[in-house]
Parts: C-alpha cells; sequence; structure tokens
C-alpha cells in the first residue's frame, strides 16, 4: 500500500510570538524545528519505501533547507491535501486555535487524513509541567521530585530561606530543553534567579534536584503492530557523552519504564512523548521530572548530518532499528485528524 505524506512546519503568521497559556509562554524552537522535518523527509525519500512525500517544490536540493515542507497555515495544509497527501506530519507547535484543529477546509477530509503529532488540547494541558505533574502526584505509582510554585506576590526571599535542603533547580512552568533553566546553590543564588524570570513570567516552579543519574525513555503510542503503549531502551548519560548502559539488568530501568508507559497511556499520547528520569542518588530508583510531548527526532542521514542522533534515534538503534525504520513506525502511529481534534483531558 502507498501512502502519501507531507511534512508540517511552523509558518510565523500562524503563531508570531510565543503562545501562551494562562499568561505562560513557551519559547519557540525556530530555526530547529524546520530542520528537523526537513530531516525527516530526506530521509523518507532515501528509504525507497512505498512512501511518496509531497513537497512544496517538486525536486527540493539536498543542500538547502527551503522547499521541503509546507506551512502550516490553513492554505498550507490544504495545498498539502490538494496534493494527494494522505498523511501530515505536524513538525510544529500546536494549539487550540492551530489550523490543524479549526481550519474548515480540512472537516471533509477529517475522517481519511492521519496525522503524525500530538493533538492540540493535549499539548495546551500538558505542556503546563506544574499541571501534569500535580495530576500525576495525585495519583499512585508515580515518583516525582519535590516541587513549589512562586508568583510575583510571593516573598521570594522567605521562602527561599525556609526549603531545608540545597542545591534546587528553578525553571519556568513552561519551556524547551534548558532554556532559563538554572542549579542554584544557595537561597541568595535562587532568589536572584527567581527574580529575574518573574520579570518575564507570571509564574516559577522550583524543584529538588536529582542528583544521580539521567535517562530518557521514548514511549511508542499504539499502533497496528501492538495495540499498547512500548517503552524504547532508556537511553542514559555518562562520562558526558549519551548512549546505552550495559547494565540493564538493574530493576530501576524496568521500574520507571513502566511509570512512563502509564503517563502515555493516562493522556493518551497520539505520538511518541520522551521522558526524562534521574535517580535521586547513586543506585537509588528514579524519578520522572520531565516530559517532553515533541522530543527531536533528529536522525543519521541526510549530507552533512551523518553523525547526528536524537535520544530517540539513539533507541532505536538500541531496538536494532535504524532511522528510517523509526520514521517508518511512528508513521504507523498516526491518528485520524478526526480522532485528532475530538481528543479530551482525562483530567
Amino acid at each position: 500500500m502507498f501512502l502519501y505524506g507531507a511534512v508540517m512546519e511552523k509558518d510565523e503568521a500562524v503563531t508570531p510570538a510565543s503562545p501562551q497559556w494562562q499568561s505562560c509562554s513557551k519559547p519557540l524552537t525556530l530555526p530547529l524545528p524546520r530542520l528537523r522535518g526537513r530531516h525527516c523527509l530526506y530521509i523518507h525519500y532515501e528509504a525507497k519505501a512505498l512512501i511518496y512525500v509531497f513537497t512544496p517544490e517538486s525536486s527540493p536540493s539536498t543542500s538547502k533547507h527551503e522547499g521541503r515542507c509546507f506551512p502550516d497555515s490553513a492554505e498550507g495544509i490544504t495545498s498539502a491535501v490538494r496534493q494527494g497527501a494522505t498523511h501530515l506530519w505536524a513538525n510544529t507547535i500546536v494549539f487550540s486555535s492551530h489550523p490543524l484543529q479549526t481550519a474548515t477546509s480540512l472537516d471533509r477530509h477529517a475522517s481519511t487524513l492521519r496525522v503524525v503529532g500530538q493533538p492540540p488540547s493535549l499539548v495546551e494541558n500538558f505542556d503546563d509541567k506544574l499541571y501534569l505533574n500535580d495530576q500525576l502526584r495525585t495519583r499512585s505509582g508515580f515518583t516525582m521530585p519535590q516541587s513549589w510554585t512562586v508568583s510575583a506576590t510571593d516573598d521570594v526571599q522567605s521562602l527561599a530561606r525556609s526549603i531545608p535542603w540545597y542545591p534546587l533547580v528553578g525553571k519556568p512552568i513552561r519551556g524547551r530543553g534548558s532554556h532559563r533553566v538554572k542549579v542554584c546553590q544557595s537561597p541568595a543564588e535562587l532568589q536572584d534567579h527567581v527574580k529575574g524570570l518573574l520579570e518575564e513570567l507570571p509564574l516559577v516552579m522550583l524543584e529538588e534536584l536529582l542528583a544521580g543519574e539521567e535517562a530518557t525513555i521514548t514511549v511508542m503510542p499504539p499502533s497496528p503492530d501492538r495495540d499498547e503503549y512500548s517503552s524504547m531502551p532508556p537511553i542514559t548519560r555518562f562520562n558526558h557523552a549519551e548512549g546505552m548502559r550495559q547494565e540493564m539488568r538493574d530493576p530501576a530501568y524496568a521500574d520507571v519504564m513502566r511509570p512512563c508507559e502509564d503517563v502515555a497511556r493516562l493522556i493518551m499520547a497520539t505520538a511518541p512523548i520522551r521522558f526524562d528520569v534521574r535517580r535521586f542518588y547513586a543506585l537509588s530508583g528514579f524519578a520522572i521530572f520531565d516530559i517532553n510531548m515533541k522530543p527531536n527526532m533528529t536522525g543519521p542521514g541526510r549530507p552533512g548530518r551523518e553523525d547526528q542522533a536524537s535520544l530517540t534515534a539513539l533507541a532505536a538503534t538500541a531496538c536494532g532499528w535504524d532511522y528510517p525504520t523509526l520514521l517508518h513506525r511512528i508513521l504507523r502511529t498516526a491518528s485520524t485528524l478526526e480522532t485528532f481534534r475530538s481528543y479530551r483531558s482525562p483530567f
């Protein structure tokens, strides 16, 4: 069976500034999503599978970034569908008013058009680290670091002095990567960092620093090949490098993979999500400290990027999958636009 796909990327006209949720903004990642989307698309070309990838330009150059992805405006998405795309890879920031959710020009395709990505309302709810973490804390089975929130009306100095141990992490409620995240060694350092964040943000999260080994776990959603959420092998950081530990027989890895799958199942994720986990201390169990709804999917293959591999691509290697195989497996998790639009939070 042939699949006809197109990759969507952020259009500045759709989201001219960082989207806002409850006055908290998430910083945009341009130009990185553009590079990643085009990289995925290049690999689809090279895989020689029964997949035809539509592009705005008929023969985009591998040496340029332009011409490979459709903009995620209503016009851009509709253009891809009119050309014959049956699958859309939503390599972009989505939100409740995003054209994938609201464009009436797509209504008649909703039951057949498939989308790789998370539903907009899922992203709006669960990109809020505080909201999702608090929901998980109310349920048994999820180990989380202790945390606090600070607003501009709080006495930051008194709060910083009342916390009995350091270091602590100060970070935005919504964010990407380590942007504006800092490990603070003392109440004075925490106070200065929080005051700086509160000049830009209405709310800041403080979190217990987990001092042990760090790992990332990608969870795949159900597909025609597998009817359950499933963890890929953990990727750990050691000696300042990313890779696979040989000691995977340590039961702590399996013990944290199961709750990661449970979180994905609970929020009904429709695309891969990545969990960042850390041990509290050497040889302890792991705690979940960050959940990424749209993990980086960069992988090797495009000219000039042969040595580039995201954490998820490294995990795929441990599964015995090359990068094209990973992309094809993700493609098989695509849900219909109708399902995408009808998502409702479980909370």
